[in-house]
């Protein structure tokens, strides 16, 4: 039975096991900011298969006016059985009254754009908003 629950930093090792099986290698050039990251971030929610961490979300922001979906992922062998979903209704719910949720992926990924909008997330181009990055 899978569990949702709020984790911290301190399973830093399996958070880099999930971002190497899904080939996130950005992640794990330097432990240290790594770590830094996790425990700055505004909430982290985990999906456990017994003690194992399998997939989480990772949330930045102040939590009021702007939230950011920073990392959202799942180990291989447990997708497609709704722990995304349920991790992203979970935050949704938990900052039902943020004024800009907001979720970033790659145009070019099909699965994640699908899976987004079919949450019932809005791309920034069709609310007449423009991101820009460096």
């Amino acid at each position: 039975m899978i569990e949702y629950r709020e984790f911290n930093e301190a399973r830093i090792g399996e958070v880099k096991d999930i971002y190497r099986q899904e080939e996130w290698y950005a992640y794990l050039r330097d432990d240290e900011k790594l770590v830094r990251a996790f425990r700055q971030s505004l909430y982290l929610l985990g999906a456990f298969e017994e003690e194992k961490l399998i997939g989480f979300v990772r949330c930045v922001g102040d939590g009021e006016h702007v939230l950011l979906v920073q990392d959202m992922i799942v180990a291989p062998a447990w997708q497609k059985q709704g722990i995304g979903t349920h991790l992203l209704e979970t935050v949704w719910e938990r900052y039902a009254d943020v004024r800009m949720f907001l979720v970033l992926t790659d145009i070019e990924d099909e699965v994640d754009n699908k899976f987004y909008q079919k949450a019932g997330l809005v791309k920034l181009e069709e609310k007449s908003i423009v991101g820009y990055m460096r």
